[in-house]
């Protein structure tokens, strides 16, 4: 690469002279291209270099965002919750130190530490953002709620200039007036608005910001008084929410003091002895039987006899309420001795006659002294009393009852002022003018006719969109921010049952609650239950439980489940540059397939029916195979059993057994070799076959008593004949050529008949039978010997010249001769044409297959 680089150089900066010939210019020019080539080469090659690396990038880039966002962070998440148990155990330690360990009294308490902790949990309802760590903020007394502190203190500001508003000059800074809580409404003085950042218990300002502390604590014990207030303080440490009740111990008398005082918690140191109380009851008659209760009795419960206020009538009262007054008119004769009492029921004197002593006249200018028989007359003037207008006086002369309307027209304004008409007094005159004033909401007209000008508050809603975004300001129309929306939002898990209380507003923000509890989701595969994993959003994780499904081999499916597989799509659109986003996922989810089956199968058989074999295959590639070994089964001659090598064998008529001859197997091509009966000198005629051979219809040859004549007769009956047939058997019927025993006497020569001729005979004269018998013997003498010698060798040469000249005859056949069956004389001349055939079309099918 140096080497090409040099030459580019050298050749952009070489200036070719005349004189040069045009071969070296040639050659130059094509280096020249050759190295512009390689240069668009490299430039190409790094382009495609860095598209990658960019992509690369975006690729880590995008796979980091994803786990950080969604990817399971179990191990922090569990450290984090052991510093808050272990925090929450260092807050709470005095408070359990005192209880014994107890901490019922702590759940609400506990419930606000937790949402400092928790993230998104604390919220400022004035702007509707979280509360973090860092930030100043401010605690309400009343709820406990807590506020950014700039939040609060432009709240507060803004309440009190829209109090102090429509208030003139002169009663400005008059009266203190409060400022309410944004939450609770619970008010607070003007000198009480927050300036300074202190912690929930007010000594430190300013906390420093401490992650072993809860957040915007001091770590201090909080020592605020209980409420209602007892006398002793807080134990906790600085905490927020409300203070937990009083765990000190206190000695203390039941509520009717007749028990000895016992010690008891001070938050729960009233308590009852359950005897009855005792005390007078006011109807000062009776006792009070109620078990022992805080407080003043009740009234008393019984009924009695009690006369009214006027002691005229008697009745069954409650005996709490013995002063009642019955519905007869007094009636009694009044002091002057006219007129009657017209009071009802009253207790004490009636008094003095109303009509007596001196009354005035009707319009009250004259007094008259009149006995009390006699009415107050009237005294002429003129009645001059105030009419209702209250401008003119009654013009009448004094007159009983009430005086007339005003009746005098008058030039009257309207109320709003600009419109007068002359009219009767006593009519209201109002214009139709509406009042365009502004009302103290300042968005508003008061539109009320002939108004007077103190235009009344806004009576419409406000209608205004709060701070959450979901519902509208439900207070009548008024300036300045609305109140914070007053519902809380369950942020709930996904099933359900853990449940997070957040401002309205703040459920879009926060993330739901950890849940603790099993996901009770179906399972999307075909598993009865899915493994059981803590509940969650978005979709369940991929099964891993074994499939299970029943193959076709009746095994089950060892893999794990298949049913929802992410697999990569294929074909899809190659991205023109990292800038490009894909138009379709990557993966899909489907469900494939069982994987085949790879159980070895122990034991299995093979072709050979008796002997368990070992398949060398699994499952799904394993069928019936060849163990190389001697078929076995028993041929259809039930005589022997089939040679060929394992093999497949069908079954015939639904026949399981498996000792028998399949098609496939040898045909047994073996003679009958099974015993034949006693004295059967011949072979079975049948090839091999099952049961008993049959009876053997061969003709034996035998010669007859007298050896004269050949008899020709069924073996089956000499074999089956006992000694008397067989002799009856083996006669011919003719003349038995046999001679008897003899009794005459037999000349025996001394010299053989092989004697030469012209030898001299010796004769012996023995009895016939004897010598039959061989019971007599002639001994020869020397010459016999000699001559028997002689007639030895003669007969030796004899015979050796007949063997020289001709070949020797042929041995003579057994006198019994076998006839051979129809199979045994063909079988060559069948057998093997159609060996040949069959191998022949078997060389021919392996080449076709091929």
């Amino acid at each position: 690469n140096e080497h090409k680089w040099g030459k580019i150089a050298f050749i952009k900066t070489i200036s070719l002279s005349p004189k040069e010939g045009s071969e070296t210019l040639t050659v130059e020019s094509a280096e020249f291209n050759m190295a512009l080539k390689l240069l668009y080469f490299y430039t190409e090659l790094s382009s495609q270099k860095k598209f990658d690396e960019i992509k690369k990038a975006n690729q880590a880039a995008a796979k980091k965002f994803v786990e950080d966002q969604f990817s399971s962070s179990s191990e922090e998440d569990e450290d984090i919750e052991g510093k808050h148990v272990k925090i929450l155990a260092k807050t709470f330690t005095t408070y359990t130190n005192q209880t014994d360990g107890d901490a019922s009294e702590l759940e609400r308490t506990r419930q606000y530490v937790n949402e400092a902790f928790q993230s998104g949990a604390l919220t400022c309802l004035i702007c509707i953002a979280s509360v973090k760590r860092n930030q100043a903020v401010w605690s309400c007394s009343g709820c406990f709620c807590i506020f950014h502190m700039p939040c609060i203190q432009k709240w507060a500001k803004d309440s009190l200039f829209l109090i102090s508003s429509p208030l003139t000059d002169d009663d400005f800074g008059k009266k203190d007036y409060p400022w309410p809580c944004p939450k609770c409404r619970f008010e607070y003085k003007r000198s009480e608005t927050p300036t300074r950042y202190y912690c929930y218990c007010g000594k430190v300002e300013d906390p420093e910001l401490d992650p072993w502390l809860v957040p915007h604590s001091c770590g201090q014990v909080c020592e605020r008084e209980f409420k209602p207030p007892c006398g002793h303080k807080c134990l906790l440490l600085c905490h927020p929410g409300p203070c937990p009740p009083c765990p000190k111990m206190v000695a203390i008398a039941c509520y009717c003091k007749k028990a000895k005082p016992v010690p008891r918690r001070c938050s729960t140191k009233e308590w009852s002895c359950q005897l009855p109380c005792g005390q007078k009851l006011p109807c000062r008659q009776h006792n009070c039987e109620n078990p022992c209760h805080p407080g003043n009795c009740q009234s008393c419960p019984r009924v009695s006899k009690q006369r009214c206020v006027c002691g005229r009538q008697t009745a069954e009262r409650l005996c709490a309420s013995p002063f009642w007054q019955c519905e007869q008119v007094c009636g009694r004769t009044l002091p002057c001795g006219n007129h009657t009492c017209e009071q009802v029921c009253h207790s004490g004197p009636c008094g003095e006659c109303p009509r007596s002593g001196k009354r005035p006249c009707p319009c009250g200018k004259s007094m008259f002294f009149l006995p009390c028989t006699e009415d107050v007359p009237t005294c002429g003037d003129s009645c001059d009393k105030v009419l209702e207008c209250g401008i003119h006086r009654c013009s009448q002369r004094c007159h009983r009852g009430p005086c007339e309307l005003c009746r005098q027209e008058v030039e009257k304004q309207c109320r709003c002022g600009k419109h007068t008409k002359r009219m009767p007094c006593h009519k209201p005159y109002l214009c139709e003018t509406k009042c365009i004033k502004i009302r103290d909401c300042q968005k508003h007209q008061c539109k009320r006719k002939c108004c007077s000008g103190n235009c009344p508050p806004c009576d419409q809603l406000c209608g205004r969109t709060l701070g959450c975004r979901n519902h509208k300001c439900p207070s009548v129309c008024h300036r300045g921010s609305c109140y914070p929306c007053p519902e809380t939002i369950d942020v709930l898990c996904n099933c359900g049952k853990t449940v997070l209380k957040v401002p309205c507003g703040r459920e879009r923000s926060t993330k739901p609650p950890k849940c603790k509890e099993l996901c009770s989701r179906p399972p999307t595969c075909h598993h009865p239950s899915q493994e059981k994993h803590s509940c969650h959003f978005g979709p369940c994780p991929a099964c891993r439980q074994s499939c299970q499904k029943v193959l076709k081999c009746s095994h089950l499916c060892p893999a794990s489940c298949h049913d929802e597989a992410l697999v990569k799509q294929t074909g899809l659109h190659q991205p023109a540059g990292p800038w490009e986003q894909p138009s379709e996922p990557a993966f899909i989810q489907t469900a494939l397939p069982c994987p085949p089956c790879q159980v070895p199968l122990m034991p299995y058989f093979g072709f050979v029916s008796l002997i368990f074999q070992v398949s060398p295959l699994p499952c799904h590639s394993a069928g019936p195979y060849s163990c190389k070994r001697f078929c076995g089964r028993l041929l259809d001659c039930q005589n022997h059993t089939c040679m060929k090598e394992c093999h497949k064998c069908t079954k015939v008529n639904g026949n399981a057994d498996r000792q028998k001859a399949s098609p496939e197997c040898s045909r047994c091509e073996e003679a009958c070799t099974k015993p034949r009966p006693p004295g059967c000198p011949h072979s079975c005629v049948l090839p091999c076959h099952p049961g008993q051979c049959p009876p053997c219809v061969q003709m034996l040859k035998i010669k007859c008593h007298c050896k004269l004549t050949n008899l020709y007769i069924e073996c089956i009956r000499i074999t089956c004949a006992d000694l008397k047939e067989k002799d009856l058997l083996s006669s011919c019927k003719n003349q038995c050529p046999k001679e008897v025993s003899c009794i005459g006497k037999l000349m025996l020569p001394f010299v053989s008949s092989l004697a030469f001729p012209g030898s001299n005979l010796f004769f012996s004269e023995l009895q016939c039978s004897k010598v039959q018998e061989g019971q007599v013997s002639l001994e020869c003498d020397t010459l016999c010997k000699e001559m028997k010698q002689k007639a030895s060798e003669a007969e030796l040469e004899a015979f050796e010249n007949r063997l020289k000249g001709r070949r020797k005859n042929k041995r003579r056949k057994d006198e019994v001769e076998v006839e051979q069956s129809v199979w045994q004389k063909y079988k060559n001349f069948i057998v093997l044409p159609v060996c040949g055939v069959a191998v022949v079309m078997l060389a021919w099918l392996m080449a076709y297959n091929n």
